[in-house]
């Protein structure tokens, strides 16, 4: 077993008019996540896509800690919502991703 933090860029498409349904369930994710345990102390960024696709960045303490994510009777409902008001989607698939200097809108949420 890996002790190794590693990062991760997730990102979630809101369904049309769901923008601010998104940002709200966002908002709460990196806090729940680091009350459970499962991330490290580094400071998440937000950005945006000009799709409107958020992309939240943040480390997770181990791989470990990822796999306990996805069995967590708080973290597992908080992604159910995520997942009603937005789709999760592949760097691939974001506007810049062809590009080999992407960049992306910071947001505060």
């Amino acid at each position: 077993m890996s002790n190794s933090c590693m990062f991760t860029m997730a990102m979630y498409r809101p369904h049309p008019g769901k923008e601010d349904e998104l940002a709200e369930i966002v908002k709460e994710h990196v806090p729940m996540l680091r009350e459970e345990g499962l991330i490290t102390d580094f400071t998440p960024v937000t950005l945006q896509s000009a799709d409107g696709t958020l992309i939240e960045i943040f480390e997770w303490l181990s791989e470990e800690a990822k796999d306990k994510a996805h069995t967590s009777p708080k973290v597992w409902p908080l992604w159910e919502k995520m997942m009603k008001v937005a789709e999760l989607v592949s760097l691939s698939s974001l506007p810049e991703a062809d590009k080999p200097f992407p960049n992306f809108k910071r947001v505060t949420l």
